[in-house]
């Protein structure tokens, strides 16, 4: 009898130039062991001074999103993003 499997992981992480950071998670459905389908969630996080534990559930990237979004990143996607307004 075959045994089927399915496994969720951060596949992709990225922090960009501006400090949003994208991440794409992966689904895999396995059958015996063997990936026989794959579906993609992405999402793009802005920065701010809360990570959003939905989406980074693993404290590895939550720590990641902490360390990259410093009180200046976060003063400087602010004033970018209220300039794009005007």
């Amino acid at each position: 009898m075959s045994q089927f499997e399915e496994v969720t992981y951060i596949s992709e992480f990225n922090v960009q130039p501006n400090g949003c950071i994208g991440v794409r998670k992966t689904t895999d459905v396995l059958k015996d062991g063997v990936v026989i389908s794959s579906t993609y969630w992405r999402c793009v996080l802005q920065p701010s001074s809360t990570v959003d534990t939905e989406v980074l559930n693993e404290p590895y990237y939550a720590n990641l999103a902490q360390t990259a979004w410093t009180p200046e990143v976060i003063a400087a996607y602010q004033a970018q993003v209220a300039a794009q307004q005007v």
